[in-house]
């Protein structure tokens, strides 16, 4: 079980570097969240998988669950939720800036603006 749980997280945890390493941001999205997804499983097999134990209090010398990893990955599912929000808001007002989706703003051999200023740049003031 142990190495089916590693292998998994290797897997998620590749193709979210994976995705990370595109020029775009919508796959730089996806890559964050896997690997948020796979840090959250491997704290939550850190902390052993139970059966039929109580979760906090231990009756006649009987193993307990340890409740901590269960809490720390609600949490992070909670954080990571919202972080992933303010990186789509993030992208989405980098889009709409530069006239991209690519991560730094320039399209690799294509004119960065269609009005010719770069991106950045304030428009120019009415005269």
């Amino acid at each position: 079980m142990e190495f089916l749980f590693a292998t998994g997280i290797g897997f998620v945890t590749a193709c979210g570097i994976w995705l990370l390493l595109h020029g775009r941001s919508f796959p730089v999205v996806l890559g964050l969240g896997l690997l948020g997804y796979a840090v959250n499983v491997f704290i939550f097999v850190m902390g052993r998988l139970w059966q039929n134990a109580p979760p906090i209090l231990g009756q006649d010398g009987r193993a307990i669950a340890d409740p901590l990893p269960q809490a720390l990955v609600l949490t992070a599912i909670v954080i990571g939720f919202a972080t992933t929000g303010f990186v789509i808001e993030l992208a989405l007002r980098s889009r709409a800036e530069n006239g991209s989706d690519h991560v730094d703003g320039r399209e690799p051999g294509h004119p960065s603006r269609s009005d010719g200023r770069e991106p950045g740049q304030p428009p120019e003031a009415p005269k």
